[in-house]
C-alpha cells in the first residue's frame, strides 16, 4: 500500500492500533460537530473496516495520518470512490478528519495537497470533489486553500440525512485535472 510523505506528515497504511485512536477521534463532539452524531466504538470499527476494504478494492483510500518521525495517529486524509445517489456521483472524493489537538496547524491542507497530487498524477483522475454541510466553514476553507471551486448550483441535500436535519444541505467543491495541472505549472 502506498505511503505519502509531506514536509510534516506521513499518510500511511492503517495499523491495528490506530482503531483505538480512531474511535477516540470519532467520539469527540468537537471533531464530529458537523456530522449527525459522535460514533460508538462499534460504529468506528465498522468505518475502520470499510476504510481497509476500500484500500483492498481500489488500492487507495483514506490514509491514516501521523506526524513525520512519529507513529502517532492524528486522523485520516485521502481519497475514496463514492456512488451514493446524487447528481455528481459516481465520483472521487477527497476528505479529512483530524483530532482536535491538530487543528489550526495547516495539516489538513498539507495532507490534502499530497492526496490530490496522488489522485491526479498517479491515479490519473479527471476530477476530485469534496463536500460538507453548509455550516462547516472550516472544511470549506480547506477546500478553497487546496484550489477547489464552489458553484452554488452544485449544492445538494445529502441523501443519507433526514429531510428536517440541520446538516441536510451540503456544499460541493470540485477540482479538475486541468485546473490541477495549471496550478502546478504556476508553482
Amino acid at each position: 500500500m502506498t505511503t505519502l510523505k509531506t514536509k510534516r506528515l506521513i499518510l500511511r497504511p492503517w495499523l491495528e492500533e490506530d482503531l483505538e485512536y480512531f474511535a477516540q477521534l470519532n467520539a469527540d463532539p468537537r471533531v464530529m460537530e458537523h456530522f449527525p452524531s459522535v460514533k460508538s466504538l462499534e460504529e468506528s470499527t465498522r468505518e475502520y473496516e470499510a476504510i481497509l476494504e476500500h484500500f483492498k478494492i481500489h488500492g487507495y483510500g483514506w490514509w491514516a495520518v501521523s506526524e513525520r518521525n512519529k507513529t502517532n495517529f492524528i486522523g485520516f486524509i485521502g481519497l475514496r470512490y463514492i456512488d451514493f445517489p446524487a447528481l455528481f456521483t459516481p465520483a472521487f472524493e477527497i476528505a479529512w478528519r483530524l483530532a482536535y489537538n491538530y487543528w489550526g496547524k495547516g495539516y489538513a491542507t498539507e495532507g490534502a495537497n499530497a492526496a490530490l497530487e496522488y489522485g491526479f498524477d498517479v491515479i490519473k483522475l479527471s476530477e476530485i470533489i469534496s463536500f460538507t454541510s453548509v455550516p462547516n466553514i472550516r472544511s470549506q476553507a480547506v477546500m478553497e486553500r487546496i484550489g477547489m471551486h464552489h458553484d452554488p448550483k452544485d449544492d445538494f441535500d445529502h441523501p443519507k440525512l433526514p429531510e428536517d436535519h440541520w446538516l441536510k444541505r451540503h456544499v460541493l467543491y470540485r477540482l479538475s485535472a486541468r485546473d490541477w495541472q495549471q496550478r502546478a505549472d504556476l508553482i
